[in-house]
């Protein structure tokens, strides 16, 4: 597929596409060859993890693609057991070397975690804005940030996170971080788009999808891509891969977003955990 995939221009400059691909659960030993399969179909964004396991098994995948470097966009995020500045600047080296890069295109605080360290994911981000300024993290952002987190940030420090990447989906439409995100130019991505499939055989949905020929599931990641947030699917299986990237042939009506995002449920409809309370540092 050729398919050009649009841009969404972070508050750095930088452009990043729009619809990516994620590692998420997939197991180290699958890794390589989905990563493979993705950038064959055409994907050029990748949205890793420390925490995933999978940094390593992904490089490989990019490495036996043939895709050049240069025209990829990869992003990491910090493991929740590294948040002592010392150790960002470790455990990125760590992520580098696994991808077999010299440079990520953006580098996440993976979550808050108020509940720890005092709260103090001040120090975790100033060494994050060091790795900006040497560099070697080319755009710097945080990952399941809420509002009060978000401002404690813009009152203690001096770079504006570029991105916000956040659970999103009709269910959970994170309204009010989305907004302040909006008002203080943080990019937004949706992790978990569909719900983890939990809003495929919604009836508004599912007729939205009749009409315009389409799947649910490229429904909602439609709903998604219209109100500007960056998305990174995942799938097993090249021809839902194919899916998830056909769709920019259809548009949907005004009327249609907002009916989808009507289907909100506020905190019931939340699939992970609760950033607030958030507070697992893996083993």
């Amino acid at each position: 597929m050729s398919t050009s995939v649009p841009t969404v221009t972070l508050n750095d400059g930088r452009e990043i596409p729009q619809l990516g691909f994620g590692i998420f659960q997939v197991k180290p030993e699958d890794t390589t060859e989905n990563v493979k399969t993705a950038l064959d179909v055409g994907y050029r964004h990748l949205d890793g993890a420390q925490m995933y396991g999978n940094e390593a098994e992904a490089g490989q995948g990019i490495a036996e693609s043939g895709v050049s470097r240069d025209d990829l966009w990869i992003t990491t995020k910090l493991n929740n057991g590294f948040h002592e500045p010392a150790e960002v600047q470790r455990s990125f080296e760590n992520s580098l070397k696994a991808f077999g890069t010299d440079h990520v295109d953006l580098f996440l605080i993976h979550w808050p975690l108020p509940t720890r360290y005092d709260g103090d994911f001040v120090s975790t981000w100033k060494a994050m804005e060091k790795l900006r300024e040497e560099g070697s993290a080319r755009s710097i952002g945080v990952s399941n940030f809420q509002v009060d987190h978000l401002e404690k940030l813009a009152a203690e420090t001096s770079t504006i996170p570029a991105v916000n990447q956040i659970e999103i989906h009709p269910y959970l439409t994170n309204d009010a971080v989305r907004q302040y995100c909006g008002e203080n130019t943080i990019a937004v991505e949706a992790w978990s788009p569909i719900a983890q499939g939990g809003v495929l055989k919604d009836e508004t949905i599912t007729a939205i999808a009749d009409r315009v020929r389409k799947s649910a599931a490229q429904v909602v990641l439609r709903w998604h891509l219209q109100r500007g947030d960056i998305i990174f699917p995942k799938s097993m299986n090249r021809s839902r891969l194919e899916e998830n990237f056909d769709l920019f042939d259809f548009e949907l009506s005004e009327a249609d977003v907002n009916s989808i995002t009507l289907l909100d449920k506020g905190e019931d409809g939340r699939t992970g955990p609760n950033p607030d309370e958030m507070d697992v540092i893996p083993d």
